[in-house]
């Protein structure tokens, strides 16, 4: 399988992914129910840097139960993301600007790819990327976005526009509270998912 046909869940860099919604609060004063996407995207856009713990869960169609995988996240507003792996084997994923590195110090690999190559890999990368910055331009550009909640818990709905991304991904759900991404889930076309939560304790 060439990289740009590659499962997307396996390129996710993520701060960066069922979604672990808790249920939205029973009421939502008039301010709160007139918080939409383009307030979310300012509330992102505001956050210039961030770190996070995440336990990802893939689930795999083949596998009697879920791969998981933990580690930490860090993010520098606009366009570096950190996925350092730690269980069950450390892995790196960097992505700064147009380029993505994986490294994998156990196995001595290391792997640099230029996103304008690999037109798959960058529609998804942008759906963490936009999302962190605030960037709905841009998000649009890859994705049909619809937004449901509120201020206290939101969600996005990205559905791939671009036929090489909607061959690969049916759907990527974001969903978290206030300027914060907590939860993040890919849909596979070929029924396989993928889920990260993030969580608020430091690395």
């Amino acid at each position: 399988m060439t990289p740009a046909r590659r499962p997307a869940a396996d390129w996710m860099p993520a701060a960066m992914i069922s979604i672990a919604l808790a249920a939205g609060p029973p009421y939502l004063s008039a301010a709160a129910a007139d918080w939409g996407v383009e307030q979310l995207m300012q509330a992102l856009g505001e956050v210039k840097s961030s770190q996070s713990r995440f336990i990802e869960r893939k689930h795999i169609a083949i596998l009697s139960a879920p791969l998981e995988a933990s580690g930490v996240l860090h993010y520098v507003a606009p366009d570096r993301l950190e996925k350092h792996t730690r269980t069950p084997r450390r892995e790196s994923l960097l992505l700064e600007r147009d380029q993505l590195t994986i490294e994998s110090p156990e196995r001595g690999q290391r792997r640099t790819v230029a996103l304008q190559d690999y037109p798959v890999i960058r529609a998804f990368v942008e759906s963490i990327r936009s999302t962190l910055a605030g960037d709905l331009a841009t998000l649009t550009r890859y994705y049909e976005v619809k937004f449901d909640g509120g201020e206290h818990r939101w969600r996005l709905l990205l559905k791939p526009s671009e036929p090489q991304m909607a061959e690969v991904v049916r759907e990527v759900r974001l969903s978290g509270s206030g300027n914060r991404v907590e939860a993040i889930e890919i849909l596979e076309t070929n029924g396989d998912r993928s889920v990260m939560t993030i969580t608020r304790d430091p690395p």
